[in-house]
């Protein structure tokens, strides 16, 4: 049915790992990850010209000694730069290293020239997640070399110079085509600067299982973690029968975040969907969608058939604003609490207890500014490290939080996260996050978990996105309110794969 959600473990954790497994490990590990980056360089390579490795000083560095090792045994001409000291190797590294020099293989001091006709194919085997500082002279030099080469460009476990564990280039740093990474994923692969610098990411569990041997805090988000939710309608429901989904906001010169909340709620099936706007003057009618029914935001909150709501698109931070948050707080229905809901939040301690003790779901939607604001801290800190902030102020305020952004991270109160690979950078423009809150909120209203709506929604939010950029071929020009009916078809193709379990198991794109 659908591609299995992947465990996610920090460097610790899969420093972990490999303490258990390496002891018992036949053949060793390093051989088994140099193997596996071999089968994937011999397709990635381009032409016959030489294949090109940095080796580092650690076992980054092994893992590329063991690579061409078999590159050379499968007739591929193979160049070798290594800067390091051999006796200051570590010893699985060193070991890879004679392997190399049996083989006849060299290596040189410095990178060499291009041969004619250019690399097929140049290795980043430097320095993958072990390193924690921005790198200088001579690795800087050549990783700006190796970026120059007008060939695939493969990194080996993560790029050199990128933050495994949160996705912050260091510095100068490896742009690589393509990333094999080793055991599991890293948070850093998949957030921040990550998918801009690691290219498409091959996991390679060489021969290992990761959850037999540590718990995984972290997954990517497929549909296969809310695939039992994907069910069609049974003939015999109503309208009742999904809910009644009310979004509130919309002060002067915002309402439209509040339509275009509400908008995407319709999409996504809930049975009504009630908005509720502050701005006085403001049409009580959506022309283009007429089946939007308004009322005030008040008479919304105190309405007990509500099945779900969602406050702060257009907002504002009026008085009358901070009285529906108050209100809202109080409610005893699940709620979805965005913009500028979450900053006049942040601004009273008092409020954010009250947040803490709510007994039914609560979600919340911050950007990064948002949650800076919230953890009281600069908006730097919070993407300096994305996965750390988005689980503190899950835990901190009891709630289920979605930090959007590259790589947008789910957290739990109990600490899990996951991380989102759906999306575009042309989503990076006005509306998307009204659009994200009403299709959660439709799901909140039909009966879903906060988890699995929060799930849904945010890789669903992303999948539109990435459907209509690829029909359209746009990289730039995407409008929000183009967003919920694009979301609408990929919901209900999921829910067809639900239904075909025949169907191949491949992401819908």
């Amino acid at each position: 049915m659908f591609a299995p959600s992947r465990p996610i473990y920090s460097v610790a954790g899969i420093r972990a790992i490999e303490a258990l497994a390496l002891p018992d490990a036949r053949p060793p590990l390093m051989e088994r990850a140099g193997a596996a980056a071999a089968a994937l360089a011999l397709r990635l390579r381009t032409g016959p010209g030489a294949v090109l490795i940095a080796c580092g000083p650690g076992n980054n560095g092994g893992d590329g000694f063991v690579l061409a090792r078999h590159l050379q045994d499968a007739g591929l001409p193979v160049s070798v730069a290594f800067a390091g000291e051999v006796s200051r190797l570590p010893a699985d590294a060193a070991a890879a290293h004679s392997a190399w020099l049996a083989h006849h293989g060299t290596t040189t001091p410095e990178l060499p020239p291009p041969p004619p006709g250019g690399w097929s194919l140049v290795v980043d085997a430097l320095f993958g997640i072990g390193l924690q500082r921005p790198l200088e002279g001579l690795y800087a030099r050549w990783i700006d070399t190796l970026n120059a080469q007008p060939c695939p460009r493969l990194a080996l476990d993560i790029p050199s110079g990128l933050d495994a564990d949160t996705g912050r280039a260091l510095g100068t740093c490896f742009e690589a085509s393509h990333t094999i990474t080793f055991i599991a994923l890293k948070p850093g692969l998949l957030t921040l600067d990550g998918p801009d610098l690691c290219g498409e990411v091959v996991v390679d569990r060489i021969d290992l299982a990761p959850e037999e041997l540590a718990l995984a805090p972290g997954r990517d988000i497929t549909p296969a973690l809310f695939a039992d939710r994907l069910r069609p309608r049974r003939a015999n429901s109503h309208k009742g029968s999904y809910g009644d989904a009310a979004l509130i906001g919309g002060a002067p010169g915002m309402v439209g975040a509040a339509i275009l909340a509400g908008r995407a709620a319709a999409h996504l099936g809930a049975g009504r969907v009630l908005v509720g706007l502050l701005d006085p003057a403001a049409l009580a009618v959506d022309i283009l969608r007429p089946e939007l029914m308004f009322r005030s935001a008040a008479d919304l909150l105190a309405d007990t058939a509500i099945g779900a709501f969602g406050v702060g698109p257009g907002l504002g931070q009026s008085d009358s604003a901070r009285a529906l948050v108050v209100t809202a707080i109080a409610t005893p229905r699940p709620l979805l609490l965005d913009a500028d809901a979450l900053n006049l939040i942040a601004r009273e301690p008092a409020l954010q207890a009250a947040l803490a003790q709510r007994s039914s779901p609560t979600l919340l939607t911050p950007h990064p500014a948002e949650a800076a604001r919230l953890l009281a801290r600069t908006t730097g800190d919070v993407q300096a490290d994305r996965v750390a902030a988005a689980c503190t102020l899950a835990a901190r305020l009891a709630a289920w939080v979605v930090l959007k952004g590259c790589g947008s991270i789910v957290a739990s109160p109990d600490g899990q996260y996951w991380i989102n690979t759906s999306g575009t950078p042309a989503m990076a423009t006005a509306g998307m996050g009204d659009v994200l809150t009403g299709l959660a909120v439709a799901l909140l209203a039909r009966g879903w978990s906060a988890r699995d709506a929060l799930l849904a929604a945010v890789h669903l939010h992303g999948l539109a996105g990435n459907r209509i950029c690829i029909e359209h071929s746009i990289d730039s020009g995407l409008l929000a309110d183009e967003l919920a009916p694009t979301a609408r078809r990929c919901f209900n193709e999921w829910i067809k794969r639900g239904i075909d379990r025949s169907a191949p198991t491949q992401e819908i794109s």
